[in-house]
């Protein structure tokens, strides 16, 4: 009798047991700007996504994770390593990663987690209906660059010229370029617009923006400035300079103010767009979101040592205020 229990409840447990070792495991790639520990509140907030949606990292969905440590030129390389992996689709930031993503892996899916303008880079059709194989995120808004002159100013009154670090290679840099002038000269600013494509034009840049006698900073989120945020910060901090960032990633690192997207949130979102392809819905026919709300952060602690009083008002209206 204990035999004949024993043999029922192992051949009950048999089925439990082929299932599980035939869960399909899921291979997601990450064409990445910059290292994962530099990236964690996006990485956080991309898992946060996908716990979500059913799915456990080394359970049933594997990460690979590649960046080009701010080397735009290596986008090409590690795609292809990606490629390899052959991964269910690729996670990309930035239109350049998802253009390497692109030709290395023909039709394999791609979801950006962010994107300026894919539209104008050439990666999609259309925001609302991308065709092909790319789809995901964009952070194209119009009048960006009014909004974050206004606020500089409202923080900084003595601010005059602005320099503006852009990748004038990017395909999205003319409308950005177009942007900040058309904003500095209706605030009555001067515009000083720097190109920055790689770490060494960064240097130089800032060489520029100090004989130009710049006496603010305007850094957009060019995965080039991101990667290499350290020497921004150092060079605001050394020259007391107030600067006007992008993304939240800089404030949390000693910068005075930034203005823009919430990034964790669009990778939060992005995993939607995995779970979404991974039960077998096309890229093309996925629509592209855009922001519908920017972040306003402040730290504190940077502008008291800049000797910088918070107005009221903009207290009021920061989304969180760093200390």
């Amino acid at each position: 009798m204990i035999i004949r229990l024993a043999g029922l409840l192992l051949a009950l447990a048999l089925p439990s047991v082929a299932c599980a070792q035939s869960a399909k495991i899921h291979r997601i790639g990450m064409l990445e700007t910059t290292s994962e520990s530099a990236n964690r509140a996006n990485l956080q907030a991309f898992r946060k996504g996908l716990r979500e949606a059913g799915y456990v990292e080394g359970e049933n969905i594997i990460i690979d994770y590649r960046s080009v440590e701010g080397r735009a030129d290596r986008f090409a390389e590690l795609a292809a390593e990606l490629v390899r992996q052959k991964p269910e689709v690729i996670v990309t930031r930035g239109f350049a990663a998802a253009r390497a993503a692109q030709k290395a892996g023909g039709t394999m899916p791609i979801v950006m987690a962010t994107s300026a303008d894919p539209v104008a880079a050439g990666v999609v059709k259309s925001l609302a209906h991308p065709g092909g194989n790319v789809t995901g995120l964009s952070t194209l808004v119009s009048e960006l660059a009014l909004h974050r002159i206004q606020i500089l100013k409202e923080l900084a009154p003595q601010v005059s010229r602005i320099a503006a670090f852009l990748n004038l290679g990017n395909p999205t840099a003319d409308a950005e370029r177009r942007q900040i002038e058309r904003a500095s000269k209706s605030l009555g600013v001067e515009a000083i617009i720097v190109d920055v494509r790689n770490a060494d034009g960064l240097v130089k840049a800032l060489e520029a923006a100090e004989k130009g006698r710049a006496d603010a900073l305007l850094i957009n989120a060019e995965s080039v400035l991101l990667a290499n945020r350290t020497t921004i910060l150092d060079f605001a901090r050394r020259h007391r300079l107030p600067v006007m960032y992008a993304a939240r990633e800089y404030v949390e690192g000693g910068g005075l103010i930034s203005y823009g997207v919430s990034y964790p949130h669009l990778y939060y979102r992005a995993a939607s767009y995995v779970d979404k392809i991974l039960k077998g819905a096309k890229p093309g026919d996925l629509p592209i979101e855009k922001p519908t709300k920017m972040y306003l952060v402040i730290n504190v602690s940077a502008a008291t040592a800049l000797g910088i009083p918070i107005p009221s008002p903009l207290l009021l209206r920061a989304d969180e205020l760093i200390r």
